[in-house]
């Protein structure tokens, strides 16, 4: 097996903005706000509390989470 390089820092910070618009479109989390450092702030609920996430590949091991929640939880169609 042919070893892929490891996405660009800039590539791995778009396609966690990007999962994070999706979150937020699909009423998954209530808010996502990039930080200028890099981080991230995340509210699940309009009332709830705030998180601070490190950086990007948090945001995307958030969605990847939140995706496996949501396939455990609907009934098999096979």
């Amino acid at each position: 097996m042919i070893p892929r390089p490891a996405p660009a820092p800039q590539d791995v910070a778009a396609e966690a903005a990007a999962w994070a618009t999706v979150l937020v479109r699909r009423h998954l989390v209530h808010a996502m706000v990039g930080l200028p450092t890099g981080g991230w702030l995340v509210q699940h609920e309009p009332h709830g509390p705030v998180r601070l996430l490190d950086g990007p590949a948090d945001v995307l091991g958030l969605a990847a989470a939140i995706q496996r929640r949501l396939r455990a939880a609907r009934p098999e169609s096979r």
